[in-house]
């Protein structure tokens, strides 16, 4: 389980670490193509969304691989699972008012996304947590 535990949070890292980096680096105008749940929302929390999700890809694989402050990387997991929780809302929300099917299938799609990042994250937290800890 260690094994499994290990590769669900280097997966998790680079997933989190590549989105963090590309909404800290990107203009708006260019995350609205991929993202477009950027728009109505201020480009400051963006860059602080990117900012948390960059931080806690690195507090996922970091701290354990140091051997400091391991009890960060279930934190770091649970900070994802918070952070999905608001991605699901989000997703949800945007499907509701959306009424361009394409456009609402694509917020469905990222709904699910997140749903599947929260489970891997939460498995995360459980086991590093609980009876697999560093």
């Amino acid at each position: 389980m260690n094994v499994v535990l290990w590769i669900i949070q280097i997966f998790l890292a680079g997933i989190f670490g590549l989105i963090g980096v590309q909404k800290l680096t990107q203009p708006k105008e260019k995350l609205r193509e991929r993202m477009g749940w950027v728009d109505p929302v201020p480009l400051s929390q963006v860059k602080a969304l990117g900012a948390v999700e960059l931080l806690a890809a690195f507090g996922l694989v970091l701290p354990p691989l140091t051997g400091i402050a391991t009890v960060l990387t279930p934190l770091a997991a649970v900070g994802l699972v918070i952070v999905m929780i608001g991605g699901i809302l989000v997703h949800v929300r945007r499907a509701k008012t959306e009424t361009v099917a394409e456009r609402r299938k694509l917020e469905i799609q990222g709904g699910i996304t997140c749903v599947v990042l929260l489970v891997l994250a939460a498995v995360v937290a459980w086991g590093r947590f609980g009876p697999y800890s560093f």
